[in-house]
């Protein structure tokens, strides 16, 4: 099958392809669909229909990731090209900016003081602009397993019709670029059997009384009195209706909910995933790299395809290298075991300003980074012990 065509289709719902049906997602509670939730393994599925799912045969309970069928390795097209007019550089934030970054970090220490903020002199303000590269991945996955649910009267189709392959089932793509799961019960795999937790009886015995109905008194223990005088919580009798199952001695299987026969079918689970690659140029500025992932900058760069080109024509020799290794690494790693939908890679340029002043006579540092203007500093001159200890 096609490959671009399977993607078209992802896209837009209402299409579909010769070869690819729309089933629908089983609705419910659980986000599969029935009233009840599927049960993920707990009973094997009936011996002749286990045998009698082409495709299917000799699968277990546990989930099975499923390979793609690709019919070959798909191709990127070509690298974007870049603007060669586009500005790379970001110059230093002013003074009054400066300041009222400070003043506003300062203001949100309790025990910072803001005397160095009104009594300082600057000194200098170093522009270190950086970039960062970002490949996300959006990837399909698929897996199969055996499920049940209660038996309350749905459709049994395991002898009506060929099962679908797992990626014959269109199932709708969700937002794109965000983690999700559906699960969704494959066409003409279903069956009845009695539930091997209750033995088709719908009731199970309760664990508390032991199918008695009945439990020791806790207030006398059994024995029917309390020093000289008859127990009035048993009534002397030293027993009590167990409150766990009511007296019954048994308890509604949970299981079937109290059905006494189960709804066996394959489940296919689908798992959307954005795999995010980042990598920050270090500029050597001072500011600890790690500060940055907290923060937005300006987009200089943006691709977006089935599948991307590494970029080869960045200012920043970096970020060509990074790009280049990011890209192979992950078609290579998500290729053969799940379907990529979609890849981006973005470049951003994150403003980076080292602000010098003196107070006192002493000279201090602080970073002024980010388009939400964060603070960074190791060395704020006026704070109480308790901030020096943290």
């Amino acid at each position: 099958m096609d490959r671009q065509h399977l993607l078209s289709d992802q896209d837009d719902p209402s299409a579909s392809s010769a070869s690819t049906q729309q089933y629908p997602v089983v609705a419910g509670a659980d986000a599969m669909g029935s009233s009840q939730p599927m049960d993920s393994g707990a009973t094997a599925p009936p011996a002749d229909l286990m045998d009698r799912v082409p495709g299917y045969e000799g699968m277990g309970s546990g989930g099975n990731d499923l390979p793609p069928p690709y019919p070959e390795p798909p191709q990127p097209e070509g690298p974007k090209p870049m603007s060669p007019n586009r500005e790379w550089q970001i110059p230093s934030i002013s003074e009054e900016l400066a300041m009222e970054a400070l003043l506003e970090y300062v203001s949100s220490k309790c025990c910072y003081s803001k005397k160095p903020v009104q009594e300082m002199i600057f000194s200098d303000l170093q522009s270190h602009n950086t970039f960062r590269y970002s490949l996300e991945t959006f990837t399909e996955s698929r897996s199969t397993e055996w499920a049940s649910v209660p038996y309350t009267g749905q459709v049994v189709d395991g002898h009506m019709g060929a099962a679908p392959g797992p990626w014959d089932i269109a199932v709708p793509v969700p937002a794109i670029f965000q983690d999700n799961t559906k699960q969704v019960q494959i066409p003409y795999t279903s069956s009845v059997k009695g539930c091997h937790s209750c033995l088709t009886l719908g009731r199970s015995p309760c664990r508390r009384c032991v199918t008695s109905g009945m439990m020791q008194c806790s207030m006398c223990n059994g024995v029917g009195r309390l020093s000289d005088s008859r127990c009035m919580s048993c009534n002397g009798a030293g027993r009590l209706r167990c409150t766990f199952c009511s007296g019954r001695g048994s308890t509604t299987c949970k299981t079937c909910k109290g059905k006494g026969q189960l709804l066996c079918f394959i489940k296919l689970t689908v798992k959307w995933k954005n795999n995010l690659f980042q990598f920050v140029v270090d500029k050597q500025s001072g500011l600890p790299v790690d500060h940055l992932s907290q923060v937005t900058g300006e987009t200089l760069f943006s691709d977006m395809q089935p599948l991307v080109y590494p970029v080869v024509n960045f200012p920043d020799n970096a970020i060509n290298q990074v790009s280049e290794k990011a890209v192979r690494q992950h078609q290579a790693k998500f290729f053969s075991t799940c379907r990529i939908l979609q890849q981006r890679q973005t470049i951003e340029l994150i403003p980076i300003t080292r602000v010098h002043y003196t107070w006192k006579e002493k000279t201090h540092i602080y970073f002024v980074y980010g388009a939400e203007h964060r603070v960074y500093t190791n060395d704020y001159p006026a704070k109480c012990c308790c901030c020096n200890i943290l």
